[in-house]
């Protein structure tokens, strides 16, 4: 046997050991290398699901909560939203930002718009701002008031939304980019050969106004039904928001039907209309230094009577008591008044609450804790009144702004739920004629209704006004394209393939 001396065995050890520590660290390495593999893994797929889970969970367990949702919520009626679909791939031109201007309502068919041209486009949109200089003063932001979660998700599939701009093109790092208003009531080839070109100079643009800046008529159908798929089911209100509006329209389906009546008699409105029809002297004045503290409402002196004998200004408490009555609704029908405070508050609301006493606000409904965090926020409190609006037996608005518009393209999407359109110009003809006593109650009755029949929010193609883009039907208020499928639209519009033309 061979025997190794001391020294030897020393040498080897010596050897051996540096070995078994390369071994020991390359195990650790390796270790060390699937330990972040799976960690990469796992957070990628958490992530998914998070995504997936509050996209949908609402959906899913909107059973659950301790009671039966007895409401017909916008949200519930429409069809489920589809599986989270694969993010569209595109080749992306630019970013486009867009700021917002006017009521909750003009801001949402704005978003819809810029939505669609950014598809049209393949840019990236950034989340919308919303309007916080005007009359309102809203500060709210766009999470504050729509799911900005779902907005992103539900469009993946068509274009890219992102929340803020990447780094590089803030104005903190000194960036500016364009800003520009776009062209009212423009085309496809307004934005294609006219904007497009701009993003390959100016890597961002930024839209400073949105109100109807894409035609009502002549863009193709894909990009139609694009603004509907926004509308319908993109812009979903934020959880608190569609929770505290189904309660609204919870508590008033208990007592049974009711009328939602937007009484569009507010300050702002009248102000800036210059209708002073019923209001005092006092007020008239008042109203008069409010149009011209507000430099970018054009019109200062405006003849209030003129504007109401065109049928411009919305009915006063007193004038739409009258015509409600004449329409037949029964004196007990609640009454929800869909709208901001009543200018002259409820001096002004007498002789309404006395011919319909089942007159309620929101204010009467709910607890003053309830309603706290939406004060002074107009658009969070004009999205409780949609949610009811829509929900409603029927939808009266005394005045053709732009929620009287939006909400009614929900009701027809809805299944053509009852709206009642008020022939203004008409009505303030047969009112005088009423109050001189040319026309008795049973004659005043009978034209009001005659002069109504069509104007119930039935089945009717979009009426087309060439070059009269501001006269024509809105859009948003007929999306007829969005309302049936091929031979369907013959059995509701008839067989005329093409929107009356005038």
């Amino acid at each position: 046997m061979e025997v190794r001396s001391e020294s030897e065995v020393q040498v080897r050890s010596e050897k051996v050991l540096p070995l078994q520590g390369q071994v020991i660290q390359r195990t650790r390495l390796k270790v060390w290398f699937i330990r972040v593999c799976s960690s990469i893994l796992i957070w990628t797929c958490l992530v998914q699901l998070i995504a997936v889970w509050e996209l949908y969970q609402p959906r899913l367990f909107s059973g659950f909560g301790g009671y039966t949702k007895m409401s017909v919520h916008v949200e519930e009626t429409l069809p489920s939203p589809l599986p989270l679909l694969p993010a569209r791939n595109y080749t992306n031109n630019g970013f486009l930002q867009v700021s917002c201007n006017g009521g909750l309502n003009q801001m949402r068919a704005a978003i819809c718009d810029m939505v669609t041209v950014a598809r049209l486009l393949n840019i990236t949109l950034v989340v919308p701002e919303l309007d916080k200089t005007s009359f309102w003063a809203d500060p709210s932001n766009f999470d504050d008031i729509f799911d900005v979660r779902h907005f992103i998700a539900s469009l993946r599939d068509e274009v890219q939304i992102i929340k803020r701009l990447p780094k590089r093109f803030s104005r903190r790092y000194g960036y500016q980019p364009l800003e520009m208003p776009p062209v009212s009531w423009s085309n496809e080839k307004y934005y294609l050969q006219q904007i497009l070109p701009l993003f390959s100079k100016h890597q961002v643009i930024h839209f400073n106004r949105t109100d109807t800046r894409l035609a009502n008529n002549g863009i193709p159908l894909e990009l139609q039904k694009l603004r509907c798929r926004v509308n319908f089911q993109a812009l979903k209100f934020t959880p608190d928001i569609e929770a505290l509006g189904e309660k609204l329209v919870r508590m008033l389906q208990e007592r049974g039907p009711f009328v939602a009546l937007h009484l569009r008699y507010e300050m702002d409105m009248l102000a800036f209309s210059g209708c002073t029809h019923g209001c005092t002297v006092e007020e008239a004045e008042e109203l008069k230094r409010l149009r011209y503290a507000f430099p970018w409402w054009r019109e200062k002196e405006i003849l209030s009577e003129e504007r109401r004998s065109q049928g411009l200004c919305p009915l006063t408490p007193e004038e739409a008591a009258l015509i409600l009555q004449a329409l037949g609704f029964e004196k007990d029908i609640q009454i929800y008044i869909a709208s901001g405070d009543i200018y002259g508050g409820e001096r002004r609301l007498a002789v309404l609450r006395a011919a319909f006493p089942k007159i309620v606000k929101k204010d009467m409904l709910l607890e003053p804790g309830e309603l706290r965090h939406f004060q002074n926020h107009s658009s969070q409190m004009a999205a409780l009144d949609f949610i009811v609006s829509t929900s409603s037996s029927v939808f009266v608005p005394t005045y053709d702004g732009n929620m009287a518009k939006v909400v009614e393209g929900h009701r027809r999407y809805l299944g053509f739920k009852k709206t009642i359109r008020l022939d203004r110009k008409r009505l303030v003809e047969l009112l005088d004629l009423h109050h001189n006593g040319t026309l008795t109650w049973d004659e005043f009755t009978a034209a009001v209704r005659q002069s109504h029949e069509g104007r119930m929010g039935q089945p009717v193609r979009r009426r087309v006004i060439a070059d009269k883009p501001k006269e024509e039907d809105y859009f948003y208020a007929n999306p007829q394209e969005c309302l049936c499928e091929g031979k369907t639209c013959d059995d509701l519009f008839g067989h005329d393939n093409s929107t009356a033309v005038q």
